[in-house]
């Protein structure tokens, strides 16, 4: 290409696939993908997948950069790495080495467990499958999503990801939710008429594209692009999203963000006070900065990627996948489920039960007329990928014998979620064509031109006895020759289809086991109000009360808040109004976990602080959800509730401990320093003391938890925090400060010995009290540490009294002490325990009082938009 002299010489952009397939005619974007109405044979897309590779943007896959980038952003270790390399500086290898054996641990544990739990997880997605319908040498095949080619025949629904860039061939009323590639929050009508060249990606009115959503209607449409050639993989590609905190995460960072600024204050004061003194500058940095390094818990990411990776792996092996790791956590945090009732608390076999006609009709009559109102043409009937409800119908042995093959199809209205209905206009050879309409009865009812009292007993009567129910209606079509909604009027009601689901078992067993831990359940879900209360009483559920979907569309936001804290049961509810229920319920201080496996449920994971799905839910259901269950079992999910309390009550453990002893160790450090005219001890022995420390906390993720710790959530609360280390940190420091006045004024102690005493007296106490600290009830009585964690914390003061008369006492700066100081100590210890066991009864009585469930829920808004960021960035497989 050339241009005019002294003019620079541009390339045009390469224009995208599916627009230039956009701007011709269908059948010629066929032709040239060289596929035909019947899309392709198998033999061709397995050559073309082979060609072309899978269909996916990126690959799920655990990263061992990323795991261990992860690892090193924690204040603390930065903290600890800035340390090491001013010690390395001013010459002090002893120091500066045991810096780096914190590091190494702290980063080595947490690195290989997240690790590890990310392998678990990954072991998991493969076992999902993300599957489309696509036309193969004229037969509906359910594919994976990943073996798409260019050229295959998709066919769309309502609920469907989209999952690759289609130019449309045919379109019936069909609409998608393109926000996720445009950002535009209204539904995008479709139609098969090619656009002007040029037209931008939210013009694209005859195309499909990767990543939305169908919203209502259906149609069919040619793979023009798949991975990350389609529009949004081209988007997709270039992201490095970061997924935002979980409150886990926030709670954590504003905790070692506390510890750092008084970890800087009280090193700034002693340096300062050491400089005044007269000490050498060197000396009074290190010990500064070893009293820095000393206040903080240096394993503290290690110990939480523990605990986390650990309860990961016992979730997979329930068969639970955890996005994310921190959502065990937030699984923890729930006190509140909403679940559909299909699936959940009833088998999810949903079978077709029997027709019951009105007046003069026949039962098989009725039975016709609702397979003639699926989404199925009745001269080819291909049932792959119809609902629950219309599958069944086609399964049943009375199907088969019922005339199908007599009718043809001249139009539809796909079923819509809002109307709850769905239209045929269908015609018999030889016979004049009728509007068929099937859908829930009271959405249908209200259609009818008579509905007398019998058609209304016969559904009460269905109802009662537990069967989901679909009412049948026609009228003639008077010349129509197209069905639109506004022609779903004057109908005549000609019978019911039943259907059956009958409840679980073991359901009952699950929903005392959550009303145990606390968390209420309500069910919220598109059957009538009868049916829903018949479940809960076989169930044993308190019912108290019902809100239908008309009832909460007639109450504003803080009326709503109200009826739905005080109901049980959300019967008819469209989409938009679960996920308004949701809204309102963590109005009220609720943690609420939302459980659903539908398109209609996609909205209220959304809105949910935690999302809960099965692998066998629509796509856009799955993406929408935080968990998923393998299983759709509520005894499952009481495990992941149970799992993220444990994970929560040991970290917590493990910070009270490690903030208080560390507090009251650091600060008799920073007064004796001042005082003695020596340092009571020498930097690399107040950062040994730390390793050895927080090397018998790693055994804490094991711990044992009392039960009342897991009858209800806890949360994060850095006030209650500093009120914990500022009174047992003094404590700590009371002893501290008797063992002084021990060494000088009893043993008369040079400066080896007093650091010798001193250290091990701080490491038997600050290690010991975990037996205290760990527990609400009298320890070793009513409540016991697990055995590694009771073996890892007696090894630890065991290495601490050996260490004055080990080989390396002298490197270290130790000397051996006489064996009445260890006869001393014993006292010592079992006095501080005792008080600091008084203490505690009466810190849980006095200071521990729980913030307002209104107060800690303020934080929750930013998990809605934490799932609608993951949720426009990932492909539409799990991958």
């Amino acid at each position: 290409m050339t241009g005019a002299p002294g003019t620079a010489v541009v390339a045009a952009a390469p224009i995208s696939p599916v627009r230039a397939a956009a701007a011709r005619d269908a059948a010629a974007v066929l032709s040239e993908e060289a596929s035909s109405a019947s899309g392709l044979s198998d033999a061709e897309a397995a050559a073309r997948l082979a060609r072309f590779g899978p269909n996916a943007v990126r690959g799920h896959r655990a990263r061992p950069w990323r795991v261990l980038g992860r690892q090193v952003r924690s204040p603390i270790l930065i903290l600890l790495f800035a340390t090491a390399i001013v010690s390395a500086f001013v010459g002090q290898g002893t120091e500066a080495l045991i810096i780096a054996v914190i590091l190494v641990v702290s980063v080595g544990l947490g690195f290989v467990n997240e690790f590890r739990a990310e392998q678990a997880a990954d072991a998991l997605h493969d076992r999902l499958r993300h599957t489309s319908i696509v036309l193969r040498g004229g037969v509906r095949r359910s594919v994976d999503v990943t073996e798409l080619v260019p050229g295959d025949l998709v066919v769309l629904s309502v609920g469907a990801v989209v999952p690759a860039d289609l130019r449309l061939v045919e379109a019936n009323g069909l609409e998608c939710d393109e926000s996720i590639v445009t950002g535009e929050a209204h539904a995008a009508a479709k139609s098969v008429a090619p656009v002007a060249a040029g037209a931008g990606v939210g013009d694209l009115s005859c195309c499909a594209l990767m990543g939305t959503v169908v919203h209502a209607g259906g149609g069919t449409g040619v793979v023009v692009a798949t991975g990350g050639s389609t529009e949004f993989g081209r988007i997709a590609v270039g992201l490095t999203a970061q997924q935002p905190q979980t409150e886990f995460q926030r709670g954590l960072g504003q905790f070692s963000t506390f510890l750092l600024l008084v970890a800087i204050i009280l090193t700034t004061l002693i340096f300062v006070a050491a400089l005044l003194l007269g000490r050498p500058l060197i000396e009074s940095l290190l010990f500064s900065l070893a009293i820095a390094v000393g206040i903080t818990p240096q394993l503290l990411p290690a110990v939480v990627s523990t605990s986390l990776a650990a309860g990961s792996r016992a979730l997979a092996r329930r068969r639970v996948l955890v996005k994310r790791m921190v959502c065990i956590e937030d699984l923890g945090d729930l006190d509140l489920l909403v679940t559909d009732k299909t699936g959940t608390l009833t088998t999810g076999r949903i079978v077709f039960d029997r027709s019951v006609p009105l007046d003069d009709v026949e039962a098989d009559e009725v039975l016709l007329l609702g397979l003639l109102a699926t989404d199925v043409d009745p001269a080819a009937p291909q049932t792959v990928g119809l609902n629950a409800l219309d599958a069944a119908l086609w399964q049943s042995e009375e199907a088969a014998a019922a005339p199908v093959s007599a009718y043809r199809r001249l139009d539809a209205v796909p079923f819509d979620h809002e109307r709850r209905m769905a239209g045929a206009l269908v015609a018999a050879t030889g016979s004049a064509p009728i509007v068929v309409v099937k859908g829930a009865p009271e959405s249908v009812l209200p259609l009818c031109a008579e509905v007398d009292a019998s058609a209304t007993a016969a559904l009460q009567q269905l109802y009662a006895a537990g069967s989901r129910v679909i009412a049948i209606a026609t009228r003639p079509a008077g010349g129509l020759t197209a069905l639109t909604a506004d022609d779903e009027t004057g109908l005549t009601l000609r019978g019911y289809l039943a259907f059956v689901d009958g409840v679980k078992p073991d359901a009952r067993a699950s929903l005392e086991r959550l009303a145990g831990l606390g968390v209420g359940v309500k069910i919220a879900t598109g059957d009538s109000a009868v049916v829903a209360e018949r479940v809960c009483t076989e169930l044993g559920m308190p019912a108290a009360g019902t809100l239908t979907g008309e009832a909460v569309d007639a109450l504003d936001d803080a009326q709503l808040a109200e009826a739905a804290r005080a109901a049980t049961i959300f019967a008819r509810v469209s989409p938009e109004q679960k996920a308004r229920i949701i809204r309102a319920l963590r109005q009220k201080g609720r943690a609420v976990g939302f459980l659903g496996d539908g398109v209609n449920d996609a909205l209220a994971l959304h809105s949910a602080d935690i999302g809960i799905s099965v692998d066998s839910a629509v796509d856009v259901a799955k993406d929408a959800a935080d968990v998923l269950l393998l299983d759709k079992d509520l005894d499952v999910l009481a495990d992941g509730v149970t799992e993220g309390r444990r994970i929560f009550a040991n970290t917590i453990k493990y910070v009270l401990m490690g903030t208080s002893s560390n507090f009251g160790n650091m600060f008799s450090a920073s007064i004796a320093s001042v005082i003695l005219p020596f340092l009571p001890m020498l930097p690399g022995q107040i950062l040994l003391n730390n390793l050895l420390y927080d090397s018998s906390q790693l055994a804490i993720p094991s711990d044992n938890v009392d039960a009342e710790q897991l009858a209800a959530p806890s949360h994060w609360d850095i006030g209650a925090i500093r009120r914990f280390m500022l009174l047992f940190g003094p404590i700590s420091s009371l002893f501290d400060f008797a063992t002084f006045g021990l060494m000088i004024f009893a043993f008369h102690a040079a400066p080896p010995e007093f650091r010798s005493g001193w250290f091990i007296e701080s490491i038997a106490t600050q290690t010991l009290i975990v037996f205290v600290i760990r527990t609400r009830r009298v320890p070793f009585l009513r409540s016991r540490a697990s055995l590694p964690l009771a073996v890892s914390v007696l090894a630890v003061v065991a290495i601490g009294a050996w260490l004055p008369y080990s080989p390396l006492a002298g490197v270290l700066g130790f000397t051996p002490l006489p064996a009445l100081f260890f006869l001393a100590l014993v006292g010592l210890v079992l006095v501080y325990l005792v008080l600091v066991e008084l203490a505690k009864v009466w810190y849980y009585a006095r200071l521990s009082a729980p913030r307002a469930p209104e107060e800690r829920r303020r934080a929750y808004p930013f998990r809605v938009a934490r799932r609608a960021a993951r949720f426009t960035t990932r492909s539409p497989r799990p991958s």
